[in-house]
């Protein structure tokens, strides 16, 4: 039976991100609490709103109510990569190379290794940053669609449009799709290495909620995602992708929402946290299901795995978060 280590922190819980083994927790305060040898405190933010994991360093990115851009080591060191006074940051991505991307109102600003900085001007507010696994190429999620920009040339940008507000948005690791996530129950995609003329929408409907997390799983053959009593995972290893193809559904549980999904690092196994607290690990190969932790306060809004795949961070709305050890 998995071990769990619990931590009760104040007030609601951003982010839980492993840096490493070793786990941190984003507080909406602003704080950085990282289990290092003990509890230790990083103070990032005067309130803090978002808290990313960079998928192209060993840091997390945060952006706060104070305008602030910072990069959070491993070592718990805070460096502030960009401010926007009188501004809230609340979407930040990493990028390769050392780039960060941030948005406030309708511009996405990249800043680059050396500092330098490259701003666009988008039609809509900005919702939701990604950058593509490979170049330096962001795409910014925005009502009625997206925006992709290559940061190095003068290229206009490429719009992918599809009507409504797009909130989030990933690319899969081989850079051949890309996934928003709506203000409406579903996801949206689009197959970026079609022909010139191909049909390029993939729709993914039939939620009961909004989709709010997603996880690819470790070669992006599945994309995980919440908002159902089950983790919905569509099919991505098809050249078309999940077109004409029914998702599995992972871990059911009756009238009981999904709240967030985190893929092993290196595993086709799934961890799913629920509405009331619960978090289920789940074999993709065949459904077969594994308690982690029992219902607990609140619902579970993060999860992330440590780098060698035998413990799991968890974060709460209501504070209540800690480390589950899978190889106990």
């Amino acid at each position: 039976m998995p071990t769990v280590a619990p931590l009760d922190l104040e007030g609601h819980v951003v982010a839980a991100h492993f840096l490493g083994d070793t786990p941190f927790f984003a507080t909406a305060a602003g704080e950085i609490r990282r289990l290092d040898g003990g509890e230790k405190v990083t103070e990032a933010h005067n309130g803090l709103l978002t808290c990313v994991k960079d998928p192209f360093s060993a840091a997390l990115l945060t952006g706060g109510e104070d305008g602030k851009v910072m990069r959070i080591a491993g070592d718990g060191t805070a460096t502030q990569i960009a401010e926007a006074p009188r501004k809230w940051i609340n979407v930040v991505a990493g990028g390769p190379q050392g780039a960060v991307a941030y948005a406030h109102g309708k511009s996405s600003v990249v800043v680059l290794a050396d500092g330098s900085a490259k701003e666009f001007a988008e039609e809509r507010t900005v919702e939701a940053l990604a950058f593509a696994p490979k170049g330096l190429r962001i795409a910014a999620a925005r009502y009625n669609g997206v925006s992709l920009h290559w940061v190095n040339t003068q290229l206009p940008a490429a719009d992918l449009d599809w009507k409504g507000a797009h909130t989030g948005v990933t690319f899969s690791p081989d850079g051949r799709f890309l996934v928003t996530t709506m203000q409406e129950n579903a996801l949206h995609g689009w197959k970026l290495d079609g022909k010139a003329g191909e049909a390029r929408h993939m729709r993914m409907t039939g939620y009961p909620s909004k989709v709010k997390s997603y996880s690819w799983s470790p070669k992006g053959k599945w994309l995980a995602t919440s908002g159902a009593p089950a983790a919905i995972v569509w099919p991505f290893s098809a050249k078309d992708g999940p077109m004409g193809k029914a998702p599995l559904e992972l871990g059911t549980r009756a009238n009981i929402l999904a709240t967030c999904v985190a893929f092993h690092p290196v595993e086709e196994v799934l961890a799913i946290g629920f509405i009331d607290g619960m978090i289920l690990g789940v074999r993709v190969g065949d459904g077969k299901e594994a308690l982690l932790r029992r219902p607990g306060k609140g619902a579970i809004t993060s999860m992330s795995w440590s780098s060698n795949g035998k413990l799991i961070a968890f974060g709460s709305e209501a504070g209540d978060c800690g480390v589950i050890d899978i190889s106990a």
